[in-house]
Parts: C-alpha cells; structure tokens; sequence
C-alpha cells in the first residue's frame, strides 16, 4: 500500500527513497559500524557526509564561488537575530512585510537595528506583493529583507526584486524556507539567502545559509561567536557540533534532487503541480483561493471553504482518503496544502480528486 499524502508545511514530507536509504543506514553507515547519529562531527566519516552534501547543494542551486554554504542552527526564527547581528552594523535595515514572515523578520531586528517598513501589504489580508517601484527604500539601510515565499499566507515573489534599478546599493536579504530548491535563485541579486531545512530540504534542525564572501565579517561585537557567520564560515560550519543528522539527511536529499533531474526539472513539475490544484479551486464554487494570481506561491496553496461550517467534515474525509495535515495554519484558518518538492503529482490528484468529491456531496 502506498503512504499517504502529507501536505504538511512543515516538518514536511521526504522523499520515499531518503527515508528508506537512511532506515538501511541507521545502525551502519557504509560498513564503518556506526549510525550517522553516533559519529564525531570530526571525524572522517562524517567529513565525507559534510564535503558531499556542501558540494552537491553548491552544484544545485548554481551557488557562486565567492557565496559561503553555512550549516546552521535555529530555524529561520533564529535568523531573524542572527541576520540583523551579522549585517546592520546597528543602523538601518529595510523590511517588506508581506506576510507572517516577514514580519517576524522586522519586529525582531528592532532589537539590533532600526527596522524601517519599505512596503506593507497587510491591508490587502497579506495577499498580494507591492510592485519594488512603489517601495519607500530608506536610503542607507545596510540590507533590504524580503521574505520570497510567505508559507501561511500563500504568496511567492516569481522574480527577485532587482534593488540596482531601484538605485540602492545594499544587499537584498532573501528567506526563502519554504521555496529553497524548488527553482533557480539569480544570485546576482542576492547578498544572503536562509531557510529552514524542514520544508524542501530534510528535517528540522538544520538552517541553510548563502552569504556573500564580502558581507561575512560585519557582525556586531555583541554577536555570539557560534552566530557570527565569518566564524562559521572559517570552521567550515564546524565551530560548534553541528545538527549532524539533519545535515546527513539533507545530504540525501540532495542526492535525490539531482537524481531526478536538478532544479530546472523539480522546478516544471512544481508549476504543474500548483496549476493543477489552483485550476481545481478556482473552477470551484465551494472553495477560494485568495492571492493575487500575478504572486500565488507554488509551495503553499491556501483555500477556504465558502462555507465553513464544513471545515471538520471537510478535514475528516480527507483523513479517511490518506490525505494528511490539511489544516490551514492558526492565524489564518482555512486550509493548506503544502506540495513541496518531495509532493508527487499524484499526491496533487488525489487532492484534487477529493475535493470534486466532497463539493458534489455537499452542493
């Protein structure tokens, strides 16, 4: 029987075959009579885990050689310190706040910076993306923060801000969670990008950071050296133990993009996918998809009932057809299905084939 379909946004759904290569692994790893989780971080088994999951996820996302590959702790949450204390230098830093997200972003660097609000949508709901012309740049801020997929609120910038024409000169700051690995990045309008491992990329507990060789050593003297990203970076992510576990997983899920044919190829079924199930809610007089059409984020597909009396009817049956975690999250209600990478398109029709179901019982 197959498994059923997590549409979880995160801790998400992993590849098949990553679950099943590391349950074979667990209690020996290539014969060196050690699971993954008892190895020293510095030892030389480890050593090739770390070197081939840096050099695969390099490969990847096309990341340029005067970029940093940083294995971190903390989640986003925590890097919403952690950029502010390595990039601000205790001036200005601006925000866009589209979402949930982002605006964590900027409530937390007011503790290290003067966060000022370039853009705001929220008093569209949070469901569209301010046009970066309409952005009130604050003129000498030491990095701009957009958060590029907004995992509750369900909207996607399609094209990265380019901040040169818009004659600032500070790096764009990307958080790009819950849509790392799911298209190509043009790293020629990144100065750092972060992400939470636990949606595209393998388990919680490890966070992913892209920084510019020249943006490493700016940290404020109040930084935590196990934070600072130029300490990190000098010990090769090794400064203190890292999630080695997490790193390992993630390093086969690496191996398992590349497997199914890089970025470009997880990139055109993910546009299938999202069309399929955004085509199925809007020819639908039961359900509402509320984002802007120009910004809708292919990861994370946010839809009400017209109707929310049905929400737990709703929810059960899709439990009784193996459909999991379709719960939208607590601040926006609704529902939510998170089809990241590892989401196979059947997984997209089943969904799809319920939700014709479960309208025509209920019209």
């Amino acid at each position: 029987m197959t498994r059923p379909y997590n549409f979880s946004a995160g801790p998400a759904a992993m590849p098949e075959a990553v679950l099943t290569q590391a349950a074979a692994e667990m209690l020996d790893w290539h014969g060196s009579g050690m699971g993954v989780m008892e190895m020293s971080h510095r030892g030389k088994e480890f050593g090739q885990i770390y070197e081939e999951a840096e050099a695969d996820l390099r490969e990847l996302l096309a990341v340029p050689e005067h970029f940093k590959l940083l294995f971190m702790q903390g989640g986003g949450l925590a890097e919403n310190a952690i950029v502010p204390l390595n990039l601000s230098r205790g001036t200005t830093a601006d925000f866009v706040v589209t979402g949930s997200w982002s605006q964590k972003s900027a409530q937390e660097a007011v503790r290290y910076c003067t966060a000022h609000e370039a853009a705001n949508t929220k008093t569209t709901g949070f469901t569209t993306l301010a046009d970066p012309a309409s952005w009130q740049l604050s003129g000498q801020s030491a990095y701009v923060h957009i958060c590029s997929n907004e995992t509750i609120n369900g909207v996607e910038y399609h094209e990265l801000p380019n901040l040169k024409t818009l004659g600032c000169d500070a790096p764009l700051v990307l958080d790009f969670s819950s849509h790392v690995a799911s298209r190509p990045v043009d790293w020629t309008r990144v100065g750092l990008a972060f992400g939470g491992a636990q949606k595209n990329l393998g388990p919680a507990g490890l966070t992913l950071v892209v920084v510019r060789e020249d943006l490493l050593d700016r940290a404020l003297p109040i930084c935590p050296s196990a934070f600072t990203y130029k300490t990190v970076a000098d010990n090769q992510s090794m400064f203190n133990t890292p999630p080695t576990y997490s790193m390992y997983i993630a390093g086969l899920v690496f191996k398992w993009l590349k497997a199914q044919g890089g970025i470009a190829a997880m990139e055109a079924r993910n546009i299938a996918k999202a069309q399929l199930l955004y085509d199925a809610i809007d020819s639908s007089s039961l359900y509402v998809n509320r984002v802007a059409t120009n910004c809708r984020s292919r990861m994370n597909v946010p839809f009400y009932l017209r109707d929310e009396s049905l929400n737990e009817a709703f929810l059960n049956g899709a439990r009784e057809h193996r459909l999991l975690q379709l719960k939208g999250h607590k601040s926006v209600g609704g529902m939510r299905a998170s089809i990241y990478n590892a989401m196979p398109i059947e997984g997209v029709q089943a969904l799809v084939t319920y939700l014709r179901e479960f309208e025509a019982r209920h019209a």
